[in-house]
């Protein structure tokens, strides 16, 4: 399992926009389970992606946890710009 904050200059509807991208079915495959304007759920492959957002002084605040898709949620933190 794996918890990370991170922050981006992206606004929060982009991180949310990159979010399903990434995570969701045109990316890794996982099924959106759970969606609310500063949150989203994945699930999938035994496990899930919680992603909660928001803004922070100029920049959106993001906190990625999950379970058993660890590698991507740095490789999707790396990608942040």
């Amino acid at each position: 399992m794996i918890n990370l904050e991170a922050r981006t200059r992206l606004t929060p509807e982009q991180v949310a926009s990159s979010l399903k991208k990434f995570f969701g079915e045109g990316g890794l495959g996982l099924k959106l389970t759970e969606e609310a304007p500063q949150c989203l759920t994945f699930e999938g492959g035994g496990g899930y992606v919680t992603a909660s957002f928001c803004s922070d002084e100029g920049k959106t605040k993001i906190n990625l946890a999950a379970r058993e898709w660890d590698y991507q949620v740095k490789e999707f933190i790396s990608s942040l710009s």
